[in-house]
This record gives C-alpha cells, sequence and structure tokens, in this order.
C-alpha cells in the first residue's frame, strides 16, 4: 500500500476525483456577469472570477454566441493546420504585447513550460557557438514565486510544501524580491533565464516596484540572460495595463499569458521578441488542443470587448475599489495593508485570511486567499460600480462582525 499524508484525502470517500482540492458542495447552476446562483437560488457576487479567469463575467452574451457558433462549425483540427482564429489572434496579442510570435497551449504552467524551454534551447544554441562563454541550463527565480505544477514550472516555483515531494526538479536560483544585488550575483552564474511575476500571485499579491523591475531587465540585458515575465495572472488587462510590467516601462523577452485570455476556455500564450522567434523548429514542442478555433474564437470576443469599453471600465473599477479597499484597512483592526493593484488586489489579514474568505462566502461573496494571509480578490472585467460597492459593503459587514467576536 502506497502511503498518504494525514489528511491528504480531501475528497468524499465517493467520489472518484482525485484529491488536489478542496471543494465545496456548492453546485453553481447559473451566471449572469459578476452573479452565481446554486441549485436552490441563493446568490452570490463572485470576486474570484474563476480564479481571475472569467474576465467577461458569466453568460456574456457576445462569447455566448461566438461559442455557440463555432460549436456548429469546427470544435478542433489540430495544429496541423492553421485556421483564421487563432492567426488573427496571435496577431492581436503581438501587437497588444509588442512581441514578434505566440505559441499556444491550455494553461498558465503549460505557457511557463514552453518558456523555459525556449530559454533552455537558447542557451543550447549559444553554447554550440561560443563553448568559450557557455551559459547554464539553470534558472533564477525569485522567492514567493509561483510558476506552475508541471515539473518544470514547478522547479521555478519556490514554496518548499509544493517542491518538495517532486525532488528533484531542474536548478533553479531562488533570490529575494527587491534584492537587486542578490539578483546581479546570481544573473553571474549565466542561468538559461530569469523569471519572475510582476505581480506575485499566489505568493500573496506581492507587487515588484517599477525601480526593481527595471533593475532586472538592465541587469538581464547586462549579463545576456533571457527575461521571462510571468503575467498568467497579472496579464490580459487585469492590472490597468495590458501586462502588469508596462506601468514600470520595462519589456521581457518571453511573456507568459493565461487566466482571463480565453474568458473561461482553457488558454495559455508563451510570446517571444525578435531574437527568439526563431528558437523552437518543428518537433521541438506542440499541443494537440493548444489554439484551437473554439478557444480562439472566445479569445478574440475577449480581446475585442477589451479593447471597446472594458479597458476603461477595468480603469474606473479599479480605482474604486482601491479606495475602498484602503478605506477597510483604516477602519478593521484586522486588516494589516491592501496589496496589489487595478483587479488584482487583496487585503492582508494575519491569521484571519481563511475565516475571513469562509464568512464571506456564507454572506454570498465569492473571494480567495493566498499564502496563508491574504484575502484575493480578482473580480471580473465586467463588474458595474454598484457591483463593487456590494463588494466592499459585504467585505466590511463581516469584519465588523469578525472583530466583535476576536
Amino acid at each position: 500500500m502506497i502511503p498518504t499524508m494525514d489528511g491528504a484525502n480531501t475528497q468524499s470517500s465517493s467520489s472518484h476525483l482525485l484529491a488536489t482540492y478542496k471543494p465545496r458542495e456548492t453546485h453553481f447552476v447559473r451566471g449572469e456577469g459578476c452573479h452565481l446562483w446554486d441549485q436552490q437560488g441563493r446568490h452570490w457576487i463572485d470576486a474570484l472570477a474563476g480564479i481571475a479567469v472569467n474576465g467577461l463575467g458569466h453568460n456574456h452574451p457576445r462569447l455566448v454566441a461566438a461559442i455557440s457558433e463555432q460549436a456548429t462549425e469546427l470544435l478542433h483540427v489540430s495544429n496541423l493546420y492553421s485556421h483564421p482564429a487563432g492567426e488573427e489572434l496571435a496577431a492581436k496579442l503581438c501587437e497588444l504585447t509588442r512581441m514578434q510570435a505566440v505559441f499556444f497551449s491550455n494553461s498558465g504552467a503549460e505557457a511557463n513550460e514552453c518558456a523555459l524551454k525556449i530559454a533552455r534551447k537558447a542557451a543550447w544554441l549559444h553554447n554550440q557557438l561560443d563553448p568559450s562563454n557557455p551559459r547554464g541550463s539553470h534558472f533564477v527565480a525569485l522567492t514567493g514565486s509561483f510558476h506552475g505544477r508541471t515539473l518544470g514550472s514547478l522547479s521555478v516555483t519556490s514554496t518548499p510544501r509544493y517542491r518538495e515531494p517532486f525532488a528533484p526538479l531542474l536548478e533553479c536560483l531562488f533570490v529575494a524580491p527587491e534584492d537587486s544585488a542578490a539578483l546581479e550575483e546570481a544573473l553571474a552564474s549565466n542561468p538559461a533565464a530569469l523569471i519572475l511575476e510582476p505581480i506575485q500571485g499566489e505568493g500573496g499579491l506581492v507587487s515588484l516596484s517599477r525601480d526593481y523591475l527595471q533593475a532586472a531587465r538592465r541587469l538581464c540585458t547586462a549579463s545576456g540572460t533571457i527575461l521571462i515575465h510571468d503575467e498568467v495572472q497579472s496579464g490580459c488587462g487585469r492590472t490597468g495595463t495590458f501586462l502588469a510590467a508596462m506601468d514600470a516601462g520595462v519589456q521581457a523577452d518571453l511573456v507568459t499569458l493565461a487566466k482571463s485570455l480565453a474568458a473561461g476556455l482553457p488558454m495559455g500564450a508563451t510570446l517571444v521578441n525578435e531574437d527568439l522567434k526563431g528558437v523552437l523548429e518543428p518537433g521541438d514542442h506542440g499541443s494537440t488542443f493548444g489554439g484551437g478555433p473554439l478557444a480562439s474564437r472566445a479569445a478574440l470576443v475577449f480581446l475585442d470587448e477589451y479593447q471597446n469599453g472594458l479597458a476603461e471600465n477595468i480603469s474606473a473599477r479599479s480605482e474604486q475599489l482601491t479606495q475602498g479597499l484602503d478605506a477597510l484597512v483604516r477602519s478593521s483592526p484586522l486588516v494589516s495593508e491592501r496589496r496589489g493593484r487595478g483587479l488584482m488586489q487583496g487585503l492582508l489579514i494575519p491569521d484571519r485570511a481563511a475565516e475571513c474568505e469562509a464568512r464571506a462566502f456564507e454572506a454570498g461573496l465569492l473571494v480567495g486567499t493566498c499564502a496563508g494571509d491574504v484575502l484575493r480578490l480578482v473580480p471580473p472585467y465586467v463588474l458595474s460600480a454598484e457591483d463593487t460597492d456590494s463588494i466592499l459593503d459585504l467585505l466590511q459587514s463581516v469584519l465588523v462582525s469578525m472583530s466583535k467576536q476576536s
């Protein structure tokens, strides 16, 4: 019999799903915008968006129409044949990100896996041409990072409890965020790449400063190191610019996207600059389902909505959310600080974030947690001013109730 950790099996004994999550028994059956209902007709405001996925909310008319139409035409043709939606989507993403080419996959972890492979092959090609000045096969990443759970993306994820059961992993040097001297020392080891999140999502909504992002770019350029920005959670407009790093005026060599890109359908994207465009050749990498007609049509609807009013709504609701969360920091003794920006924000609630999340759920509000002590809000981009007020009012009510019972 294979041993398991105590309490590892968190699913119902009657479930045939592997116990990799701890789902609630609630079954949502209907959604509209930022609102969800269960089988009994109970209502929630959704400020979690499927963990930053449902950028257009639920039951968006244009998205439903596009998916329905595509389903009557083609669902899948494989990447052995081109299709117009994929080509159009790649061109739009390159325009929005100032990158040159895209590989489509199905998730953020896959997008990061592709980025790591591109960096590894680029190092290998470099070493073929200049063996006197070799690049290593290892990576540099930041403490607090989360890049996925495949073996490659897990290798550059710093959390020990995620890593230890699956060792040995790819070699990675971890350095503290905001420590430019430590980063410079790590890059002196000639890694294949530096990978970082401009805003660390699972790490607690920690925003890297403009100065640090700019320093990382300079140090990578000076050392010849490929710079990968993981914008799986912070990208696609969530923080107010299409990529979070744009706020610092920084351009990476590789950028990864997923989450809200296809507005609820699985899609990841790895974008490369001109220098890396030709690194991968036929046979080097692939994805059976990546960038298929259905997900591409959904992503085109999302990008069209983003460019035609949604970006402005994100900015307005971000300002409203920021002001409201700052007010909660001032008014609640349980809240230490606000973190993040745009529609990727949260509250540091030491020791009680999970309790706050649970109480919010019972009050009719879906939020999440990350890094143990941070309450996370990553709502749909379509939320209204009224939705935002409701979110803030429910949070205030929950925090007041918690304070009274301290």
